[in-house]
C-alpha cells in the first residue's frame, strides 16, 4: 500500500446534529449544499484534495502543512461573510482542525494514527476556529502562519499527550477581493476573525461563490428537486409528444440520407442550417428525457416522489394516497421497498428497516442499494441500524462502504463532537467493524 506524509484537515459544523433533528429534510439539504458550495472550492484553492464529504463533515488531504492551515483561515473568514447576510437559521459555524503525518493512502481514503489524531483535534475545537498539532506547527511556514498555544491534550485512542495550537484572532487586517455576487461590505465595527490573510490569497478568476450566490445555488438544488416531480408527472403528455416527434422527426431526416459532398463531408439540404439541425435535436432530447423519467416510475412510486418532497407539514393527504397506491403493488419485493422509503420519510427508521430487508430478501435490488446509501447518513443512529441490517443479511455487495465507516465513522459518533453522541454514545465505527465480521462468518 502506497504511503506518504500528508497535512489531514478535518471540520465540521457546530450543532449539526441538533439541527436535523429540528429542520425538515429540504433544510437540512439546502443547508448542506450551501456548506458545499462555499468551502469546496476554498479546499482546491490552496491545493486540496477532497476524500470525502460525510454529512456535514469534510476529509481534505494536502501536500503542504502551511496550506492546509491557510485554507482553514480563509474558510472561517469567508463564513464569516455568508454569515452576515445569512438568516440565523441558515448560517454556518465551523470549526477546522489540521494534522500530519505518514499516512496509507488508497484511491479515495487515507488510513493510519495521523488521521485519527486529527479526528480527536477537531472533537476538541471551537467553533469558528482553526487547530493544529504541534506537528503542524514545526512543519509549517511561521512567517505566513501566526499561530498560539491552546495546550497539551491527553485525546481518546492516543498515546501520550498532544500539544495543539491554534490561529489567533486577526488584530491584523487584510483586504480581500470581493466574491462574486457580493455587495460591496459597508465598514463595520469588527472584521474577519482573521483579517483576510488568506482568503485574500485566492485570485477573484477562481470563482467562489458569495453569499447570496450560494444560497441560490442551495435553493436552485431544491427547485430542480421539485421540477422532477413535475417531469414525472407530465409522462403521459411527453410520452404522446414524444412518439409524434419521433415520427416527425423520421419524416424529417430522410431527405438528408446520401447527401454527401465531393470531399466526402455531410451536406445539408437548402434551407436548413446546422444551428437549425442543433436546435431540433436538442428539443427533441429534452422531450424524449422527461419521457424516459416519466416511464420510468409506477402510480406508487410518483406519489411516493410527491411525500418526498413535499413539506413535513403538508405530507399527511399524500402519505395516505402513497400506502393506497403501494397496497396496490403486486410485487413483494417492490411493494416492501416502497413501503420502507414512506417509512423513511416519515422518521421512523425501526420500521423502514425492516421493510428494506424483507424487499432484499425477496430479491429487490434497488432496497440494497438504499441500505447501503444510508450507511453513509448523517445520523449515528440510522448509520449503526443499516449496519445492523447490513450484517444480518451479509450483504458482500456493502464491504467497501463498510469498510469506510469502519475507518473513518461519523461526525456524531462516540467520542466526536456531536451532542448525541455525548448523550448516547452512538458508534457506527463498531456497529460497521462487527457487520464485516458477520460478512466474514457467512
Amino acid at each position: 500500500m502506497k504511503t506518504a506524509n500528508l497535512a489531514i484537515v478535518f471540520t465540521d459544523i457546530k450543532g449539526f446534529t441538533e439541527r436535523t433533528s429540528r429542520q425538515t429534510h429540504e433544510q437540512n439539504e439546502r443547508l448542506l449544499q450551501t456548506h458545499h458550495a462555499l468551502l469546496a472550492p476554498i479546499f482546491k484553492a490552496f491545493g486540496g484534495r477532497i476524500l470525502k464529504s460525510i454529512g456535514d463533515a469534510f476529509l481534505v488531504t494536502f501536500e503542504s502543512p502551511t496550506q492546509a492551515v491557510l485554507s482553514g483561515i480563509a474558510i472561517q473568514d469567508r463564513l464569516w461573510q455568508y454569515n452576515r447576510s445569512a438568516e440565523e437559521d441558515s448560517q454556518l459555524h465551523v470549526r477546522v482542525a489540521v494534522n500530519v503525518g505518514e499516512v496509507r493512502v488508497e484511491s479515495s481514503d487515507v488510513f493510519g494514527e495521523p488521521v485519527n489524531i486529527a479526528a480527536r483535534v477537531e472533537g476538541i475545537t471551537e467553533a469558528g476556529e482553526v487547530f493544529f498539532t504541534e506537528a503542524v506547527y514545526l512543519a509549517m511556514n511561521k512567517a505566513e502562519v501566526p499561530s498560539q498555544e491552546v495546550g497539551a491534550f491527553e485525546l481518546k485512542g492516543i498515546p501520550g499527550k498532544i500539544r495543539v495550537f491554534r490561529v489567533p484572532k486577526a488584530p491584523y487586517r487584510v483586504e480581500a477581493p470581493l466574491l462574486p455576487a457580493q455587495p460591496p461590505v459597508e465598514p463595520a465595527s469588527e472584521g474577519p476573525p482573521f483579517g483576510n490573510i488568506a482568503l485574500s490569497r485566492i485570485p477573484e478568476t477562481t470563482g467562489l461563490p458569495g453569499p447570496d450566490l450560494a444560497a441560490t445555488a442551495a435553493a436552485l438544488g431544491q427547485h430542480a428537486a421539485v421540477l422532477g416531480q413535475h417531469a414525472v408527472v407530465l409522462g403521459g403528455r411527453a410520452r404522446t409528444l414524444g412518439g409524434q416527434l419521433l415520427e416527425g422527426a423520421s419524416r424529417s431526416l430522410s431527405p438528408l440520407k446520401a447527401r454527401l459532398a465531393r470531399d466526402g463531408r455531410f451536406q445539408l439540404p437548402a434551407g436548413l442550417s446546422w444551428q437549425r439541425l442543433g436546435l431540433g435535436l436538442g428539443a427533441l432530447a429534452v422531450v424524449l428525457g422527461v419521457g424516459v423519467v416519466a416511464l420510468g416510475g409506477s402510480a406508487a412510486e410518483r406519489a411516493l416522489s410527491d411525500v418526498e418532497a413535499a413539506p413535513a407539514q403538508q405530507r399527511g393527504p399524500l402519505v395516505v394516497k402513497a400506502r393506497k397506491l403501494i397496497e396496490q403493488e403486486k410485487n413483494p419485493g417492490v411493494q416492501s421497498y416502497l413501503y420502507g422509503r414512506l417509512e423513511e420519510a416519515e422518521g421512523s427508521w425501526g420500521d423502514a428497516m425492516r421493510r428494506y430487508k424483507a424487499a432484499i430478501k425477496a430479491g429487490e435490488g434497488d432496497a440494497e442499494d438504499r441500505l447501503i446509501d444510508l450507511l453513509e447518513h448523517p445520523k449515528c443512529t440510522v448509520r449503526v441500524a443499516a449496519a445492523a441490517a447490513v450484517g444480518e443479511l451479509r450483504l458482500l455487495s456493502a464491504r467497501g462502504a463498510l469498510k469506510d465507516l469502519a475507518d473513518s465513522g461519523g461526525p456524531d459518533d462516540e467520542g466526536g463532537s456531536g451532542t448525541l453522541s455525548r448523550l448516547f454514545n452512538c458508534d457506527s465505527r463498531r456497529a460497521a467493524k462487527s457487520a464485516l465480521e458477520r460478512l466474514k462468518d457467512g
